[in-house]
């Protein structure tokens, strides 16, 4: 990476982080989930990273069985120049794959109290609900 793109990353990092320490203070955990009412594929990730740094391996794999995912796809995307691309491609279809089918899993299991899907509960469904019942 050249030194614009680490400034630039960097910048992105931090600005991302300021956006969700100020939702964290207004009780938005995830901005997603907020405005749709539905869970997104990473849902439970942040709580099993904490759940591991507690040493609590098993409610991190509750959390989120592939919180440990972002990790190694981080280390490709930024080795992606050095690596041929059909080991980057295939890497990260594999990762893009297991994420999709663990979410599509959670979602289909009605046991899951971390993954939900109740569009009525979203922001918009919501604005949109009290929109038409003024008319």
């Amino acid at each position: 990476m050249s030194r614009r793109e680490r400034g630039t990353a960097a910048l992105a990092f931090l600005a991302v982080l300021l956006a969700y320490v100020l939702m964290q203070l207004v009780g938005i955990t995830c901005p997603i989930k907020f405005v749709t009412g539905i869970s997104c594929a990473g849902c439970g990730i942040t709580r099993a990273w904490l759940s591991l740094l507690r040493g609590d391996l098993a409610a991190a794999m509750q959390y989120h069985p592939l919180f440990w995912l972002p990790v190694p796809a981080a280390v490709l995307y930024c080795l992606r120049q050095r690596l041929p691309k059909k080991v980057t491609q295939i890497s990260l279809w594999t990762i893009l794959a297991l994420g999709l089918g663990v979410y599509l899993l959670r979602m289909l299991d009605p046991s899951d109290t971390v993954v939900v899907f109740h569009p009525e509960e979203g922001l918009v469904p919501r604005v949109l609900n009290w929109l038409f019942s003024h008319r």
